[in-house]
């Protein structure tokens, strides 16, 4: 068990796990693929205006998101509360964490990342963990709006709509165990708390915004504002495309494309994404390189967007992809410290 966990943690058995699963999906896109020459073929009248535009509207979103995200760090942590640049570069350098890390390590990224310009002491980073799951919980009111508007105006397949109503109850029993679990905004560390009880402590009142209603309502209207941008920027890929498909068959897109990223299992799920895509057009009339093209255009806005902000922050902060990598291994070494504390002051502690 010990040599597997240490395998698991070495990088270079991990890279060659990703590029294994890597290596294999390729094999398999090519093997079962669309028919290559009409995805050549779907770029010959694209209009790329309308991808520029596409790319715009995802930079707004990821705007948007930056914001909600403040405010959910600005309920947990005590003041001084960090600016939006410093929240924004951490968060732009998290989006390309997931793109070029395996397992969403960005996640872990963007709060090392932040986690260096604030000065509130030992058990912070637990606490903006916690920030980021209840930042993700937030998408669960525009991902209900989004999947009820799409069930009732879309052409949904039949296994599209199983994947939907799973991701829908995922998304319900998450959000309650974090209302179940958000701290009230009260809670501190104090010098008579164990490592283990800080670490819980620390954790919880990084979902504290959930009991704030004013604070949590923003958090929600932005992370609404910022999937309504991700929706257009879908929608205007549309277009370049030439596709003539009305707005709902976007909503779709929208989700699947969500769903075929829950799990990464390889770098972007590149192919996976794509069959997500153009399987549901069928029902619209789009032929499916047609729609393999457009999903790969597509996931390259996406793509864009968030490397080229992460790269550009992290050029800005002065942080090589090495480093980011190394500061993801730094961020767990600092929560197994802690844990390594409780376990030692409750031997210490126990009645002899």
């Amino acid at each position: 068990m010990t040599r597997f966990a240490n395998l698991a943690r070495n990088p270079w058995a991990r890279a060659l796990v990703v590029l294994a699963s890597l290596c294999a999906a390729i094999v398999a896109i090519w093997w079962r693929g669309p028919e290559w020459t009409t995805v050549y073929h779907a770029f010959d009248f694209v209009s790329w205006r309308w991808v520029i535009v596409g790319v715009l509207l995802n930079l707004l979103s990821v705007l948007a998101r930056a914001f909600s995200w403040r405010l959910t760090i600005n309920q947990a942590l005590p003041p001084p509360h960090p600016p939006f640049g410093h929240v924004f570069s951490a968060f732009g350098i998290g989006l390309l964490g997931n793109a070029v890390l395996p397992a969403r390590a960005g996640e872990l990224a963007r709060v090392a990342v932040l986690r260096r310009r604030l000065q509130h002491g030992k058990g912070t980073s637990a606490t903006l963990l916690g920030t980021v799951f209840a930042h993700r919980l937030f998408d669960l009111f525009p991902v209900a709006i989004l999947v009820t508007w799409v069930l009732l105006t879309a052409k949904i397949p039949h296994w599209a709509v199983t994947s939907i109503v799973i991701f829908g109850v995922v998304g319900f029993v998450l959000l309650t165990v974090g209302l179940v679990s958000a701290g009230t905004g009260r809670g501190r560390v104090h010098d008579g708390m164990g490592s283990l009880a800080a670490i819980v402590t620390m954790a919880r009142q990084g979902l504290a915004v959930l009991r704030a209603p004013i604070p949590a309502l923003g958090a929600a209207l932005f992370q609404c504002l910022g999937w309504l941008m991700q929706l257009f920027a879908v929608w205007a890929v549309m277009e370049a495309f030439d596709l003539n498909l009305p707005l709902p068959a976007a909503g779709l897109v929208l989700v699947l494309m969500n769903v075929a990223t829950i799990f990464p299992l390889w770098p972007g799920n590149i192919g996976l994404l794509q069959a997500a895509v153009a399987l549901p057009l069928v029902q619209y009339g789009v032929p499916y390189g047609t729609g393999f093209a457009y999903g790969l255009v597509l996931q390259a806005v996406e793509m864009s967007v968030g490397v080229g902000v992460g790269l550009f922050f992290l050029a800005r902060e002065g942080i090589s992809l090495a480093s980011l990598k190394t500061m993801e291994e730094e961020q767990e070494s600092e929560e197994n410290a802690l844990l390594a504390t409780a376990a030692e002051s409750e031997r210490e502690s126990a009645p002899v």
